[in-house]
């Protein structure tokens, strides 16, 4: 079968927690709670897309207008389903969604531990932006830094 989207909405609460928690506990982050999707999700600005292959959600991304800027949130998909495209299409209709806004400036924030993400941002057009010292709280691990990147639409 092939890749579906859909938008992101206040169904989706308990699979986006789940999928969430999935993608980043692993790596020593607090997975976002229900609660926190539902008031992002309440946001004026706030919109995202569920990815679905087989009839299964595989992962989802969330992100925030902002004037003529914009932020993605968070992007996670599910590990079984990783390398897969679903991380790519998902950042692609985010791509189209803030183009068709008027958006001119995409930034984000990643884990410099997390070189898979940093890879398929990179390959998809983004650069470098700076740099968060200590950003990400890794369990008993050492922080991580974050990776501020931006993608030019204009």
């Amino acid at each position: 079968m092939s890749l579906v989207l859909r938008p992101l909405g206040d169904r989706d609460l308990d699979l986006a927690e789940r999928l969430h928690r999935q993608a980043f506990e692993p790596m020593g982050e607090r997975g976002w709670a229900r609660g926190d999707f539902a008031g992002l999700l309440a946001t004026p600005g706030v919109s995202g897309f569920v990815a679905m292959e087989d009839g299964e959600a595989t992962g989802f991304v969330l992100a925030r207008l902002a004037a003529d800027e914009a932020e993605l949130l968070t992007l996670a998909v599910d590990p079984r389903w990783r390398r897969r495209g679903a991380g790519r299409a998902l950042l692609d209709a985010v791509l189209a969604w803030v183009r068709a806004a008027g958006v001119r400036t995409l930034y984000l924030e990643v884990g410099a531990d997390n070189l898979a993400a940093q890879h398929l941002y990179r390959r998809r057009g983004f650069a470098d932006a700076g740099r968060r010292p200590g950003y990400y709280r890794r369990g008993d691990a050492p922080p991580a830094d974050a990776v501020v990147m931006r993608f030019a639409l204009s």
